[in-house]
């Protein structure tokens, strides 16, 4: 009469800020966040500066089966007109009681060939299942490449 009770996993990606990082792998100058945001700033308005792109992502998860968890970043970027679609899987592990960050980098070749980063989705997966997701608003609204 008494069957083991099977919990299904459960996850959520809470926040995503995508930021620029500068030659030394910097997204600021300081801690503060009003001088991240001024020297982000900069960096988009110095595109000669940047050297890669992060998505900086806070999630969480638990009964999950952590040898199957991963996180999916996919990246839309347009240059001359054509959109292009970059996607990166990533293991997870846990590292808090509560909320985990996770980053994303997008370098090298891949960085300055992707052109101008319009719309960006996370999700986070544990095999085949989707625990959850976070898109920004424009995601939805770009066509995927031809």
């Amino acid at each position: 009469m008494l069957a083991p009770v099977v919990r299904a996993g459960e996850g959520a990606v809470l926040k995503v800020l995508p930021q620029f990082l500068d030659k030394k792998g910097e997204h600021a100058l300081s801690p503060s966040l009003y001088e991240r945001d001024a020297y982000q700033h900069y960096l988009l308005v110095h595109p000669a500066q940047r050297a890669a792109l992060r998505l900086a992502v806070e999630w969480k998860a638990r009964n999950v089966d952590w040898s199957q968890v991963k996180l999916r970043a996919e990246m839309r970027g347009l240059t001359n007109n054509v959109t292009r679609t970059i996607t990166i899987d990533k293991p997870l592990q846990k590292h808090g009681r509560f909320a985990s960050w996770t980053e994303v980098r997008l370098e090298g070749d891949d960085f300055w060939n992707f052109g101008q980063l319009i719309a960006w989705r996370v999700s986070i997966w544990e095999g085949e299942h989707q625990l959850g997701q976070l898109q920004s608003f424009l995601w939805s609204g770009v066509p995927p490449d031809p």
